[in-house]
């Protein structure tokens, strides 16, 4: 940090971006130079875990430092005007942390962490909002049309300024998160701040400028989509960048970018009333998309670039998980995180310095499965590749090291194994089970 001044913190956070869906973790036809710019800056994370292969557990486990069943939320949230209860109120959020540590607080795009009033944005520490509170919205009108898992609904607008309603029908909404982002940088001063950048993109429906689309013209349809939506929020980033730099304040700011979840093979991605699973997201080397505990659903591409104390063009394969995002910014703004009964661990020995993980094993819980890492091995129990099909095999253990693919599952060849993580889980299953 510059003459003393505390660092500033800026998390960008996508939606349904799979591991192969970006230039820099390895995407030949992504289009992605300022995301990739910021890769160059600091280090390539690619050991990197979502708490949850679903929007709203996620976002929790990525704002208060603790896993999802310790969030009060568990599952995908509705978006209910006014009604759904998300996000426990006792929890300390990033935000609510550095806010009262002095910080200026502000998020732009996607809440869904709920929407009655004691789980909404200014209640969980964060001075400004502008965005959604649902967990997706059409991209020109701000309408939420969808169900939990994509039936149709009544239409509920749903765009938001400090819980004042507010109307920008025909702007495409990525384009106005960054302008948002870009005006409280400008306007923002010396002060220390966090800047939340949730983009919604590339979550269906999947909509995207002409301009952007023109960038992919040999790309198959659904890939097409989904590049130039991820198009849209690069240029985005790049704006930030920009304001950062203009402002005199890229140099002392943690910038951390990630997704929630892998990417989505819901058919509600399709347009055009295709009811087949969606291929335009891709989830690199990794089996299972979005809603399984396989890789796939759970294993981000994610960067963090702090100029001068992360080495510029690094690469972390060590395991991190969305909850060590609090207590990583914890430590950078001078903050103690231990003793904190937070879940999460500082990252930025690992990252920065090349230390190991500070994760002996790490856990999951979602839709009827259960996984545990510790070291190489991998166990899921009752997996499934997305939020439906089911594998035939309900214990299936891998050596990530031999096969990051999870292809070939050993629990027969290494039983003691798979029956002592299996025991670690259901433990922690039954620890972390709601009274």
């Amino acid at each position: 940090m510059q003459d003393g001044r505390r660092p500033s913190f800026v998390i960008i956070y996508l939606d349904d971006l799979g591991y192969g869906d970006l230039g820099c973790f390895g995407s030949p036809e992504a289009r992605t130079p300022h995301i990739d710019g910021i890769a160059a800056d600091g280090a390539l994370l690619t050991g990197w875990y979502s708490n949850c292969p679903a929007c709203s557990p996620s976002r929790a486990s990525l704002l208060t430092g603790l896993y999802p069943e310790r969030t009060g939320v568990r599952n995908i949230l509705g978006g209910q005007r006014g009604s759904v209860h998300g996000l426990d109120p006792s929890c300390r959020t990033m935000a609510r942390l550095l806010k009262d540590a002095g910080y200026q607080t502000a998020l732009f795009g996607k809440w869904h962490l709920g929407t009655s009033p004691e789980c909404l944005p200014s209640a969980h520490g964060f001075d400004e909002f502008f965005g959604f509170l649902a967990g997706c919205v059409d991209y020109y009108s701000h309408i939420f049309y969808w169900g939990m898992r994509g039936g149709r609904s009544e239409g509920i607008h749903d765009l938001w300024e400090n819980g004042r309603e507010v109307w920008d029908n025909g702007r495409y909404l990525t384009e106005t998160i960054g302008e948002r982002a870009v005006r409280f940088i400008d306007g923002v001063g010396d002060d220390p701040f966090l800047l939340y950048l949730p983009f919604n993109a590339p979550h269906y429906p999947m909509h995207a400028p002409k301009e952007y689309l023109d960038r992919f013209p040999d790309v198959p349809e659904d890939r097409r989509i989904m590049h130039a939506m991820v198009a849209a929020v690069d240029d985005a980033v790049g704006r930030v960048v920009d304001a950062l730099k203009r402002a005199g304040r890229y140099e002392d700011t943690l910038i951390f970018f990630s997704s929630d979840n892998g990417p989505s093979d819901e058919h509600a991605n399709w347009l055009n009333g295709r009811t087949d699973p969606y291929t335009g997201g891709s989830a690199g080397p990794f089996r299972g998309y979005k809603g399984s505990l396989f890789d796939g659903g759970i294993h981000m591409p994610a960067i963090m670039s702090w100029p001068g104390r992360i080495p510029a063009g690094s690469r972390c394969d060590g395991l991190g998980v969305m909850m060590d995002v609090v207590p990583t910014v914890l430590a950078a703004a001078g903050m103690d995180p231990t003793g904190t009964g937070l879940d999460g661990r500082n990252a930025l020995p690992m990252i920065a310095a090349g230390k190991g993980s500070q994760h002996d094993q790490v856990f999951w819980d979602y839709n009827g499965q259960l996984a545990v890492r510790r070291g190489k091995w991998k166990l899921i129990l009752d997996g499934k590749l997305d939020f439906d099909r089911k594998i035939d095999d309900a214990v299936f253990l891998a050596d990530l090291d031999a096969d990051p693919g999870e292809q070939t599952n050993l629990a027969e060849k290494h039983p003691d194994t798979a029956r002592e993580l299996e025991k670690l889980a259901r433990d922690w299953r039954e620890r972390t089970a709601p009274e």
